[in-house]
């Protein structure tokens, strides 16, 4: 089972949360009623749907770990999921999303995340999900660019 599995099996006994397909079609989301929380892309990343000004606070804290990548100006971050560390990482930062969003007013529906740009059609983004296999961004295959990522300063993405 990968971390991305213990994950969602995780956050499948949440009560305030229901998975399903994300909005940006690859992949496996959980949401509240209200917005996407988290989606997982791939079995070694998971997106995460912060505020901005959750994002701004915990800036300092996010910076110190080699797991979580940031895009200026989003409010989405990810974290790359390589051990049990980095699902608890991730469960620890879905708490404070829920928290942040429950305190965001007025509440509206975030931007789709960024992590791979537009999905393809659907019947590719089906064809890969039920492949197991995700687009490979920037033209790297996924455990490539997980290993680039750990060496990439925080704050910069590859590409």
């Amino acid at each position: 089972m990968t971390a991305a599995h213990r994950a969602m099996a995780q956050l499948e006994t949440w009560p305030n949360l229901v998975s399903g397909a994300p909005r940006c079609a690859v992949g496996q989301a959980f949401r509240t009623t209200e917005y996407e929380v988290v989606h997982f892309h791939s079995d070694h990343a998971a997106d995460l749907h912060l505020t901005h000004p959750a994002i701004e606070r915990l800036l300092p804290e996010l910076g110190r770990t080699s797991a979580i990548r940031l895009t200026p100006g989003s409010a989405w971050l990810t974290v790359l999921l390589d051990c049990d560390a980095d699902v608890e990482l991730l469960l620890s930062l879905i708490s404070v999303a829920l928290k942040a969003h429950g305190d965001a007013r007025p509440r509206q529906p975030g931007a789709p995340c960024e992590w791979y740009g537009p999905p393809g059609p659907p019947q590719l983004a089906a064809v890969e999900v039920a492949a197991g296999a995700a687009p490979a961004p920037h033209g790297l295959v996924p455990a490539a660019r997980r290993a680039m990522g750990r060496l990439i300063p925080h704050g910069h993405r590859s590409g």
